[in-house]
Protein backbone atom coordinates (compact mmCIF):
# COMPACT_ATOMS: atom_id res chain seq x y z
CA UNK A 1 0.00 0.00 0.00
CA UNK A 2 1.01 3.97 0.03
CA UNK A 3 1.25 6.48 2.53
CA UNK A 4 -1.25 9.75 2.04
CA UNK A 5 0.22 12.72 3.27
CA UNK A 6 -1.92 15.94 2.60
CA UNK A 7 -0.65 19.35 3.42
CA UNK A 8 -3.14 22.71 2.97
CA UNK A 9 -2.12 26.24 4.05
CA UNK A 10 -4.89 27.18 6.22
CA UNK A 11 -6.81 30.04 5.10
CA UNK A 12 -7.81 33.01 7.97
CA UNK A 13 -6.47 33.49 11.49
CA UNK A 14 -8.69 31.25 13.02
CA UNK A 15 -9.38 28.42 10.29
CA UNK A 16 -12.55 28.02 11.50
CA UNK A 17 -14.42 25.51 8.94
CA UNK A 18 -11.71 23.10 9.50
CA UNK A 19 -11.85 23.51 13.11
CA UNK A 20 -15.21 22.73 12.87
CA UNK A 21 -14.91 19.73 10.85
CA UNK A 22 -11.61 18.33 13.03
CA UNK A 23 -13.87 18.77 16.02
CA UNK A 24 -16.98 17.52 14.76
CA UNK A 25 -18.84 20.66 15.41
CA UNK A 26 -20.23 19.73 12.06
CA UNK A 27 -20.16 16.36 10.81
CA UNK A 28 -19.52 15.75 7.20
CA UNK A 29 -21.72 13.32 5.68
CA UNK A 30 -19.32 10.87 4.93
CA UNK A 31 -18.58 10.39 8.53
CA UNK A 32 -20.60 7.85 10.81
CA UNK A 33 -21.91 9.43 13.95
CA UNK A 34 -22.32 6.05 15.87
CA UNK A 35 -18.07 5.88 15.76
CA UNK A 36 -17.41 9.71 15.86
CA UNK A 37 -16.91 8.88 19.78
CA UNK A 38 -13.85 6.50 18.67
CA UNK A 39 -11.88 9.72 17.49
CA UNK A 40 -9.27 10.27 19.91
CA UNK A 41 -6.95 14.23 20.83
CA UNK A 42 -3.46 12.97 20.69
CA UNK A 43 -1.91 16.39 21.57
CA UNK A 44 -2.77 17.73 24.46
CA UNK A 45 -3.67 21.26 24.55
CA UNK A 46 -1.80 24.53 27.15
CA UNK A 47 -3.30 25.13 30.41
CA UNK A 48 -6.41 27.59 29.66
CA UNK A 49 -6.66 26.58 26.32
CA UNK A 50 -9.79 24.75 24.88
CA UNK A 51 -9.71 23.96 21.25
CA UNK A 52 -7.64 23.87 17.90
CA UNK A 53 -8.42 27.79 17.46
CA UNK A 54 -7.13 28.91 20.55
CA UNK A 55 -3.76 27.05 20.32
CA UNK A 56 -2.74 28.02 16.93
CA UNK A 57 -3.33 31.59 18.76
CA UNK A 58 -1.49 30.48 21.72
CA UNK A 59 1.53 29.56 20.28
CA UNK A 60 2.07 32.72 18.17
CA UNK A 61 1.40 34.89 20.89
CA UNK A 62 4.09 32.88 23.32
CA UNK A 63 6.71 32.28 20.54
CA UNK A 64 8.42 35.37 21.21
CA UNK A 65 8.06 36.84 17.86
CA UNK A 66 9.25 40.44 17.40
CA UNK A 67 8.21 41.41 14.05
CA UNK A 68 4.76 42.48 13.48
CA UNK A 69 2.27 40.13 12.08
CA UNK A 70 0.14 40.88 9.23
CA UNK A 71 -3.20 39.60 8.40
CA UNK A 72 -2.36 37.85 5.14
CA UNK A 73 0.52 35.62 6.66
CA UNK A 74 0.07 31.88 7.17
CA UNK A 75 -0.58 30.79 10.96
CA UNK A 76 -1.37 27.44 10.49
CA UNK A 77 -0.56 24.57 8.43
CA UNK A 78 -2.94 21.41 7.86
CA UNK A 79 -1.43 17.83 7.51
CA UNK A 80 -3.50 15.32 6.71
CA UNK A 81 -2.01 11.65 7.40
CA UNK A 82 -3.32 8.36 6.52
CA UNK A 83 -2.56 5.04 3.61
CA UNK A 84 -4.01 2.88 1.33
CA UNK A 85 -7.26 2.08 2.74
CA UNK A 86 -6.66 -1.64 3.08
CA UNK A 87 -3.67 -1.46 4.55
CA UNK A 88 -4.68 1.31 7.15
CA UNK A 89 -8.12 -1.47 8.14
CA UNK A 90 -4.89 -4.51 8.58
CA UNK A 91 -2.88 -2.02 10.84
CA UNK A 92 -5.85 -1.68 12.84
CA UNK A 93 -7.07 -5.49 13.24
CA UNK A 94 -3.82 -6.41 13.85
CA UNK A 95 -3.96 -4.00 16.98
CA UNK A 96 -1.71 -1.63 16.07
CA UNK A 97 -3.43 1.83 15.90
CA UNK A 98 -1.99 3.14 18.50
CA UNK A 99 1.46 2.60 17.82
CA UNK A 100 0.93 3.91 14.17
CA UNK A 101 -0.69 7.12 15.88
CA UNK A 102 2.75 7.64 18.22
CA UNK A 103 4.90 7.03 15.21
CA UNK A 104 3.26 9.85 13.30
CA UNK A 105 3.48 12.38 16.24
CA UNK A 106 6.64 11.54 16.80
CA UNK A 107 7.31 12.50 13.41
CA UNK A 108 5.48 15.53 13.27
CA UNK A 109 7.37 16.66 16.56
CA UNK A 110 10.76 15.66 15.17
CA UNK A 111 9.43 17.44 11.54
CA UNK A 112 7.98 20.61 12.54
CA UNK A 113 8.95 21.08 16.47
CA UNK A 114 6.73 19.91 19.21
CA UNK A 115 5.75 23.06 20.09
CA UNK A 116 4.50 23.55 16.60
CA UNK A 117 2.40 20.76 16.68
CA UNK A 118 -0.41 22.07 18.05
CA UNK A 119 -3.17 19.80 17.42
CA UNK A 120 -3.69 16.14 15.89
CA UNK A 121 -7.10 14.44 15.94
CA UNK A 122 -7.62 10.61 14.63
CA UNK A 123 -10.95 10.40 13.61
CA UNK A 124 -12.58 6.65 13.48
CA UNK A 125 -15.65 7.86 12.11
CA UNK A 126 -15.29 8.07 8.22
CA UNK A 127 -14.06 5.21 5.84
CA UNK A 128 -10.04 5.43 6.60
CA UNK A 129 -8.30 6.21 9.80
CA UNK A 130 -6.47 9.45 9.04
CA UNK A 131 -5.03 11.68 11.53
CA UNK A 132 -5.48 15.42 11.39
CA UNK A 133 -2.82 17.47 12.53
CA UNK A 134 -2.17 21.57 12.89
CA UNK A 135 1.11 23.02 12.84
CA UNK A 136 2.25 26.62 13.17
CA UNK A 137 5.09 27.32 10.81
CA UNK A 138 7.61 29.10 13.11
CA UNK A 139 10.91 28.81 12.67
CA UNK A 140 14.49 30.86 13.63
CA UNK A 141 16.83 32.38 12.03
CA UNK A 142 16.70 35.57 9.12
CA UNK A 143 15.71 34.64 5.59
CA UNK A 144 17.49 35.86 2.98
CA UNK A 145 15.54 37.47 0.78
CA UNK A 146 15.64 36.85 -3.14
CA UNK A 147 17.70 39.23 -4.66
CA UNK A 148 19.13 40.12 -1.72
CA UNK A 149 22.98 41.47 -1.97
CA UNK A 150 25.97 40.75 -0.21
CA UNK A 151 27.72 43.50 1.37
CA UNK A 152 30.49 45.44 -0.75
CA UNK A 153 34.00 44.17 0.48
CA UNK A 154 35.06 46.77 3.50
CA UNK A 155 31.37 47.83 3.92
CA UNK A 156 29.69 47.53 7.37
CA UNK A 157 27.78 44.21 8.08
CA UNK A 158 24.72 43.67 10.92
CA UNK A 159 24.98 40.10 12.43
CA UNK A 160 21.63 39.22 13.20
CA UNK A 161 20.53 36.85 15.57
CA UNK A 162 20.38 33.19 14.37
CA UNK A 163 17.28 32.07 17.02
CA UNK A 164 14.75 35.16 16.09
CA UNK A 165 11.64 33.04 15.95
CA UNK A 166 9.90 33.99 12.67
CA UNK A 167 6.13 33.37 11.57
CA UNK A 168 6.80 32.26 7.44
CA UNK A 169 4.78 29.62 6.26
CA UNK A 170 7.06 29.83 2.79
CA UNK A 171 9.81 28.49 4.77
CA UNK A 172 8.37 25.37 5.93
CA UNK A 173 6.24 24.73 2.57
CA UNK A 174 9.17 25.35 -0.14
CA UNK A 175 9.61 22.77 -2.68
CA UNK A 176 12.61 20.99 -1.49
CA UNK A 177 11.45 20.56 2.19
CA UNK A 178 7.76 19.20 0.72
CA UNK A 179 9.88 16.38 -1.45
CA UNK A 180 11.82 15.87 1.42
CA UNK A 181 8.64 15.42 4.04
CA UNK A 182 7.31 12.93 1.93
CA UNK A 183 10.41 10.89 1.79
CA UNK A 184 11.03 10.83 5.23
CA UNK A 185 7.44 10.07 6.42
CA UNK A 186 7.61 7.16 3.51
CA UNK A 187 10.71 5.68 5.75
CA UNK A 188 8.78 5.90 9.14
CA UNK A 189 5.70 4.10 7.56
CA UNK A 190 7.86 1.01 6.13
CA UNK A 191 7.12 -1.07 9.36
CA UNK A 192 3.45 -0.53 8.55
CA UNK A 193 3.85 -1.83 4.84
CA UNK A 194 3.71 1.45 3.33
CA UNK A 195 5.67 2.97 0.42
CA UNK A 196 5.99 6.39 -1.07
CA UNK A 197 4.11 6.98 -3.92
CA UNK A 198 5.54 8.26 -7.55
CA UNK A 199 8.15 11.09 -6.27
CA UNK A 200 6.87 14.45 -7.41
CA UNK A 201 3.25 13.51 -7.48
CA UNK A 202 2.67 14.11 -4.00
CA UNK A 203 4.92 16.72 -3.38
CA UNK A 204 2.24 20.05 -3.88
CA UNK A 205 -0.70 21.74 -2.41
CA UNK A 206 -4.37 20.67 -2.90
CA UNK A 207 -7.49 21.80 -1.86
CA UNK A 208 -9.56 20.41 0.56
CA UNK A 209 -11.55 19.44 -2.37
CA UNK A 210 -9.30 17.73 -4.09
CA UNK A 211 -8.08 16.34 -1.17
CA UNK A 212 -11.41 14.39 -0.77
CA UNK A 213 -11.77 13.36 -4.71
CA UNK A 214 -8.16 11.75 -4.53
CA UNK A 215 -9.48 9.88 -0.92
CA UNK A 216 -12.81 8.81 -2.81
CA UNK A 217 -11.15 7.69 -5.64
CA UNK A 218 -8.14 5.42 -3.93
CA UNK A 219 -10.40 3.67 -1.84
CA UNK A 220 -14.14 3.84 -3.17
CA UNK A 221 -15.20 5.87 -0.13
CA UNK A 222 -18.50 8.16 -0.26
CA UNK A 223 -18.18 12.16 -1.38
CA UNK A 224 -17.62 14.20 1.65
CA UNK A 225 -19.34 17.36 2.57
CA UNK A 226 -16.84 19.34 0.85
CA UNK A 227 -18.58 22.45 1.50
CA UNK A 228 -18.40 22.34 5.22
CA UNK A 229 -14.68 22.01 5.20
CA UNK A 230 -14.59 25.08 3.11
Amino acid sequence: GYISIQINKAKGSADTGASDHIERKTTPKNADPTRTHLNRELVQFPDGVADRTEAISHRIRTAGIKRKITPDQVRAIRIVLSGTHEDMARVQDEGRLSEWCDDNLQWLHRTFGRENTVSAVLHMDEHTPHIHATLVPIVTGERRKAGQKKPKEGGRTYRKKANTARLCADDVLNRTRLLAYHDDYAKVMVKYDLQRGVRGSEARHVSTAQYYRDLRRQTGELEANVRQLQ
